[in-house]
């Protein structure tokens, strides 16, 4: 289901003054490589292992994503993860991909960057809307993630489904692979920007945005309040032009059942030491400390310590 991968300063074990200790060891579920989750969750890792103190560390997990992610955290799997705010409020409900499992008791610990639906092809391609997707092949990224739940909400809106295309369930570097190698007419990649693996297709092929055609960017945006507008200028991965992209705000979950005291150590190893983060992680730059005091579910009682302490 998922694979474990530690940092060099993950330590499972901590020396304490002639005897040895075992650290808490918190796994964090990310995504699959190429996209924005597991280099944010190897960065927070990193200063988790090194400010949060009290025998905690920390280390990230390749998972399916952020529709995975909490189903994860309720099987003990993991025991933080990445997700987004629409899903965090499905996850508690019990609702949509959340149906089998039921309601998921978790609390939002931190917001975190904005992830915005990547929809892209070559620039010579004669795909220019959602709706030229028709019939062609499309890398939409692996099973349980964000990228898939976001093609479930667009296609109906442009009387599609998923059935409409031949997709390609892969990890976000091996569909932007496959783009450029012209194995798929497009590639999606629900992830921060800038996004490694389009960053890597984009060193060597010329690269596009497909658009929203005219009033379907509003009409997604009236349909779900959760998802917003993001502008992409056309330097971030060496474009002709400007994109507007569909996003959503991510958060750092946890289960309320994990102790409030380890929560707020990193929340406050996080939010303490933002500018180490951001200046490890581009997509950090993007956080804003204020955010979490307005995410879409209840905040863990850990990370409410450490903001009332603010």
């Amino acid at each position: 289901m998922f694979s474990k991968m530690k940092n060099v300063t993950g330590a499972a074990v901590l020396a304490v003054i002639g005897t040895t200790a075992f650290a808490e060891e918190l796994r964090i579920g990310t995504a699959s490589l190429g996209g924005a989750f597991y280099p944010m969750g190897q960065s927070i890792s990193n200063v988790v292992n090194e400010h949060a103190g009290d025998g905690i560390s920390m280390v990230p997990i390749v998972t399916g994503g952020s529709v995975q992610n909490p189903n994860l955290i309720a099987s003990g799997e993991v025991e933080i993860a990445i997700t987004n705010n629409n899903l965090a409020v499905l996850a508690t409900k019990g609702v949509g991909p959340y149906s089998a499992t039921g309601a998921i008791d978790i609390g939002a610990v931190a917001a975190l960057h904005p992830s915005v639906l990547h929809m892209v092809v070559l620039a010579d391609s004669d795909i220019q809307t959602i709706e030229d997707l028709r019939g062609k092949s499309v890398a939409v990224g692996p099973a349980g993630g964000g990228t898939l739940g976001f093609v479930n909400f667009l296609f109906p809106l442009h009387d599609m489904t998923i059935e409409d295309i031949t997709p390609s369930f892969v990890s976000y570097s091996d569909g932007f692979s496959q783009l450029t190698d012209g194995t798929v007419d497009a590639a999606l990649a629900l992830s921060g920007y800038p996004a490694g693996a389009v960053m890597q297709a984009s060193a060597g092929a010329d690269l596009r945005f497909i658009s929203f055609s005219d009033g379907m960017l509003d009409a997604a945006l009236e349909a779900n309040g959760a998802y917003i507008p993001v502008d992409i200028a056309a330097d971030v991965y060496g474009m002709e032009e400007d994109g507007t992209v569909i996003g959503v705000n991510n958060m750092l979950i946890a289960p309320n059942s994990l102790d409030a005291a380890t929560v707020q150590a990193v929340t406050a190893a996080i939010f303490d030491n933002l500018e180490e983060l951001q200046a490890e992680n581009a997509n950090a730059r993007q956080i804003d400390p204020a955010m979490s005091l307005n995410l879409a579910i209840p905040l863990h009682a850990g990370a409410q310590a450490y903001f009332d302490a603010q």
